[in-house]
């Protein structure tokens, strides 16, 4: 039974969909606005909710708010939270670009709250995406069937709600509760008695997430002994510049979008250290300093070990058995640990709930114009958008919160122009880039 009908819905209320939020807002038409709605899976708004260490930063300039780069005069920005709930004079005495997690995650909770217009419904789980179609057999909106078994209809729908963990196959027939990913830690700690906090835990990466869960457990589980197994080099920072940080501006997006598609796999891969496999410069020191005095003072709790990879994983009795390849020699040992926390990323295919969409109208791909719409196949009223998961045709920012601002002005534009003419697109068709057919090249980026 369809409960609602909106013209706008939009899945996810995380940081691109409260953007979006926010552009609808500021667009001029308040019906448009009020006829759009926002579904969240979780009761509240948090950023990065189970990251939430208390001393994790953002990597990002507070300025990449969520509307600051499109609108410096709009109440919905950072400064403007700050200077409601009378922190910006302590903030400013920071003397920092680099807010912390929390705050940027408190002031997206507070965003939400400002909202006018546009709604928000919590604990909403949407299970499956269905074409409406009208009498011509045109689609002409969307059903969204939730967990609970109401459902809700648009003609818009905007899919926001990022790509899904990625547990590599090693770890895949471990019982649920001996393996961790970092999208799960907060949670799962909080769930853990004292008696129950690892003692011999193995942290799985070589990125911010890993390294964050690494130095978290040090005081989440403060009589363990934590392990980071990674199979580069070593650990290493963020490969970046000034320079390099200009392919990170909206205005690039456009650039990079008209590329052939050879020369996009080629910059995405040059690309790649700046964003992934790396850490921040100031988490990296501060791991090395530490490992630096238990050395010196002969308290060696931690150890990092490199060029090391897990070939398989195993229960032998209450052990978690990890059989361990030196890259260096290619010998195999085996190491005995108690849990497992995987910071190894997302999944780089498209989330079931796009390619099931993409399934349901005989698409054999997923393909995306430049304002982020999906290619249906054909001229329909009803159109499917998709945030954060175009870094193949969009780059690289398209999965951070650089280009939030600039790219939610870009589907408003989108949204209101198609209202233009009784529903008929006014503008030429979109030319749309293919990013399916990438599936495998995201795997090696």
């Amino acid at each position: 039974m369809t409960e609602q009908h909106v013209d706008v819905l939009m899945i996810g209320a995380g940081p691109a969909n409260l953007a979006l939020a926010i552009a609808l807002e500021e667009c001029g038409d308040v019906d448009l606005a009020r006829s759009s709605l926002i579904l969240e899976q979780f009761p509240d708004v948090k950023w990065q909710r189970n990251l939430l260490l208390p001393w994790a930063r953002s990597q990002v300039s507070f300025l990449k708010d969520l509307v600051t780069l499109r609108n410096p005069q709009s109440r919905f920005s950072f400064l403007n939270y700050l200077r409601q709930q009378g922190q910006l004079d302590e903030f400013v005495n920071l003397a920092t670009f680099n807010p912390y997690r929390w705050q940027l995650s408190a002031y997206q909770e507070w965003v939400a709250e400002q909202l006018a217009h546009v709604g928000i419904r919590f604990n909403s789980r949407v299970e499956q995406i269905t074409p409406r179609h009208g009498d011509g057999g045109d689609v002409v909106g969307w059903v969204a069937r939730l967990s609970d078994g109401t459902s809700i209809s648009c003609r818009d729908l905007v899919v926001g709600i990022g790509r899904a963990p990625r547990v590599p196959e090693a770890f895949a027939g471990l019982p649920a509760d001996r393996v961790v990913h970092s999208t799960q830690y907060g949670t799962r700690m909080k769930q853990l008695s004292a008696d129950q906090r690892p003692e011999r835990p193995v942290v799985i990466g070589g990125a911010q997430s890993a390294a964050e869960m690494f130095m978290a457990l040090h005081q989440d589980a403060p009589t363990s002994r934590p392990t980071l197994i990674h199979r580069s080099i070593g650990l290493q920072n963020y490969q970046t510049s000034k320079f390099v940080n200009e392919l990170f501006f909206p205005s690039f997006v456009d650039e990079f979008f008209h590329m052939p598609a050879d020369a996009r796999r080629h910059v995405l891969d040059e690309m790649h250290p700046t964003n992934y496999a790396a850490l921040a410069p100031p988490l990296l020191d501060e791991i090395y300093s530490m490992l630096y005095q238990q050395r010196m003072t002969g308290q060696q709790r931690s150890t990092v070990r490199s060029l090391t990879e897990v070939e398989t994983a195993h229960m032998d009795g209450p052990d978690v058995v990890l059989d361990l390849r030196d890259r260096k020699t290619g010998g195999v040992e085996q190491l005995r640990c108690d849990m497992v926390f995987l910071g190894t990323g997302y999944d780089p295919r498209m989330p079931p709930i796009i390619t099931d969409i993409a399934r349901r109208l005989d698409r054999p791909d997923v393909e995306v114009s430049r304002q982020y719409r999906m290619d249906l196949g054909r001229p329909t009223h009803g159109a499917v958008y998709l945030q954060g998961v175009n870094e193949q045709t969009h780059g690289i920012a398209d999965s951070l919160i650089s280009v939030l601002a600039h790219r939610s002005q870009e589907i408003t534009s989108d949204l209101l122009g198609r209202r233009v003419g009784l529903g008929r697109d006014p503008f030429p068709a979109p030319d749309f880039a293919l990013t399916s057919a990438a599936h495998a090249v995201a795997a090696e980026v």
